[in-house]
């Protein structure tokens, strides 16, 4: 199989798809802008082509960041894209789809990754994906867009999480998650008073959220927004801790980028040597795989703010490139198989 990855800084969808011919599955990461222009543009130049889409930067050695990207797969690949609509009612309504869809493909653990994009609504649209993909250990990478939209076969959609199943007919595929954070001290909390809503939690052991985690940190309200770059918390599920990020403060309480329940186990977490977590991910993957198509990956929008303050982000992706052909999305939130996480890298390949 081969992965095409074509981009223009300025929205020139035709620039982006130039050299692009008989794709078998498109994936369009576009800006806000230009969004729907695009997503119907793409379907003229592509008719019948599986095709998901969202709102975000994107990369291959560069990043796009206002512009438009195109990845596509082609030689030696079976695809199906769909979608899921009113993920925060009834996702579930929709679901026989993508019971369809992994039949046609031909789905299996071992060839089989389904590539998501979502508008929001993130768990909900994940618990039921992955109610039809663990009975055949199908591995999920995805992430979610901005703007509230997701495009899927030439259409536009909000409220909706878009799916590709891509099967390599000529090889393994294998998801990974990368975690650049530790656990801080022995901290440990149980969240109270939290609001599954808003995404909001209102109590640290029993105490104000804002106030417990400004007295850890030692540092100033107006300070917490960026803080949460080295300091999010994390959730303990099992042995995997998911990464959450603060959004915002919200009076005494905190509201994150994903949902916090009363009674979740949380902790602190601290960055760690991200240099050297990312050389440790490139190893493994080489030595998982003699020989390497292409990966796709989700970036967190934390991760390349941070990256990119670091002046690290340049180097990241030459470093990410000597995998071979690698392309991606920043995300407002990545998942990976059946957990929606933040400040994450999570990514698929295929041999």
């Amino acid at each position: 199989m081969k992965q095409f990855f074509g981009k223009s800084q300025s929205g020139n969808l035709q620039e982006a798809v130039r050299g692009l011919h008989n794709p078998q599955l498109i994936l369009l990461l576009s800006n806000s802008d230009q969004f729907e222009a695009h997503v119907k543009k793409l379907e003229e130049l592509y008719p019948k082509v599986p095709s998901i889409g969202c709102i975000g930067m994107c990369y291959d050695t560069k990043v796009v960041e206002k512009g438009v990207g195109v990845i596509a797969y082609y030689d030696g690949v079976s695809a199906a894209a769909n979608v899921l609509e009113h993920v925060s009612v009834m996702p579930v309504k929709y679901i026989d789809r993508l019971e369809q869809d992994v039949r046609r493909v031909n789905s299996s653990s071992k060839d089989t990754v389904c590539i998501d994009f979502c508008s929001g609504n993130d768990a909900c649209a994940l618990t039921t994906i992955y109610s039809v993909l663990k009975h055949r250990e199908i591995q999920l990478v995805g992430g979610t867009g901005d703007g509230g939209k997701v495009s899927a076969n030439g259409k536009v959609y909000e409220d909706a999480v878009a799916y590709a199943l891509v099967k390599n007919n000529h090889g393994r595929v294998k998801a990974y998650k990368e975690n650049i954070y530790h656990q801080k001290d022995n901290f440990r909390f149980i969240a109270s008073d939290t609001d599954r809503a808003s995404y909001k939690m209102g109590k640290l052991n029993g105490m104000p959220a804002r106030q417990v985690y400004q007295d850890i940190l030692h540092i100033s309200e107006k300070e917490i927004q960026t803080q949460t770059f080295k300091n999010p918390f994390g959730k303990i599920n099992g042995d995997e801790t998911c990464i959450i990020s603060i959004k915002e403060v919200s009076g005494s309480a905190l509201a994150c980028f994903r949902q916090v329940n009363d009674s979740d186990v949380l902790v602190l977490l601290e960055l760690g040597d991200y240099k050297a977590t990312v050389k440790n991910t490139i190893q493994l993957i080489k030595s998982d795989f003699a020989r390497v198509s292409a990966v796709f990956s989700v970036n967190c929008l934390f991760r390349y703010l941070l990256f990119s303050e670091n002046h690290y982000m340049q180097e990241y992706l030459n470093e990410m490139s000597v995998l071979g052909n690698h392309v991606g999305l920043v995300g407002y939130g990545e998942h990976y198989n059946n957990q929606f996480v933040n400040q994450s890298m999570t990514c698929v390949v295929f041999e």
